[in-house]
């Protein structure tokens, strides 16, 4: 989901809110003016087409978890069966569990009988339990928005900026990149083909300090009045503490050029590397308090399940997901279509 806030001048100079886009049914009671969601229409065809492309990329997770639900008795081989499935999935043992034991409750409580049934109630708990990661992005409460993105080499970190950085663009927002990856001689190259195909501005320095790179691009961001600075981060392994120092520095560097920021820290995770991903939320979590997840690369992989890990432990808000290197190939969590997709 995604709530973009554009801020205007009344001639009072008084504050005022507005939307930049709403889903909102024409007989839908009018919500309060001063603030409402751009929720994503879950019915466009834009939309189903996403779906599609979700569960195609799923399909690996899918197919395993499916082929427990290809007998005709519902037993404890078929528990012991999926429960292996899930595992295996990278849902982690104490989701796992969890998901198991709701099951079972209703199962038994509406006495099912056919495994056809136990997969749909099984998609109904999966959606209960990924539910508190279906949570909006919310821009233009601050002007600027300042969000800093941070992950480790390798999961698409950059590439994600640039998919976000077109989201956000494409529904009204004005961004401004900060290429404060300055460890990595292609980073600041990388991030400027984005910002050329998104016809927006770049930060950069030639081999210049991050923290100064970040600093500098918010005091631009607030004199150019842009909606949106994103804040391109150098790739960092959570077991390298020096380095993860690194990060906290540009945290609070940036909280000297604007008050309060920065008001996002998302994490972006490739979600092929399963229960790692779960390792590398907690040490990003603990070290920098994030805000939000984008979560890449989950076609060709059996691990999708990764997400009901997150869930259990670390619920942190899953903004964004990908599929694919294509530019629309990043979208919106719904809780209800991942576990579909995950069982489809």
């Amino acid at each position: 989901m995604f709530s973009f806030f554009r801020k205007k001048s009344r001639p009072d100079d008084a504050p005022q809110t507005l939307p930049i886009a709403s889903t909102v049914a024409d007989d839908a009671p009018l919500p309060d003016p001063t603030v409402v969601s751009a929720r994503p229409n879950q019915s466009t065809p834009e939309r189903a087409s996403w779906v599609s492309r979700l569960r195609d990329g799923l399909r690996k997770t899918s197919s395993n978890i499916a082929a427990v639900f290809t007998g005709t008795r519902i037993d404890e081989t078929l528990y012991e069966e999926l429960e292996s499935a899930l595992v295996l999935a990278d849902a982690g043992v104490k989701a796992t569990q969890q998901l198991l034991d709701t099951l079972r409750q209703q199962v038994k409580a509406r006495r099912v009988s056919d495994p056809a049934a136990v997969k749909a109630l099984l998609a109904d708990a999966l959606t209960a339990l990924l539910l508190p990661l279906q949570k909006p992005l919310s821009i233009g409460q601050q002007q600027p928005t300042v969000v800093m993105v941070v992950g480790v080499n390798g999961a698409g970190k950059t590439t994600s900026i640039g998919k976000l950085t077109r989201h956000l663009s494409l529904r009204g927002a004005s961004v401004l990149l900060a290429a404060a990856d300055t460890f990595r001689a292609a980073a600041k190259e990388q991030l400027g083909v984005w910002a050329d195909r998104n016809t927006v501005d770049i930060i950069s320095q030639q081999g210049g300090d991050p923290a100064a790179v970040s600093y500098d691009a918010v005091t631009a961001g607030r004199a150019r009045g842009r909606d949106v600075v994103l804040i391109d981060t150098a790739g960092r392994l959570p077991t390298q503490l020096h380095l993860m120092d690194e990060m906290k520095k540009i945290k609070r560097v940036i909280a000297k050029a604007q008050e309060g920021a920065p008001h996002e820290i998302i994490l972006v995770l490739d979600g092929n590397t399963g229960q790692n991903a779960l390792a590398q939320v907690r040490a990003f979590d603990d070290a920098l308090q994030l805000t939000g997840l984008i979560i890449t690369k989950l076609d060709g992989t059996a691990r999708g399940g990764v997400l009901a890990a997150i869930a259990r432990e670390r619920p942190i808000p899953v903004y964004f997901i990908g599929v694919g290197e294509k530019l629309e190939e990043l979208e919106t969590f719904n809780a209800r279509e991942f576990a579909q997709a995950l069982l489809a």
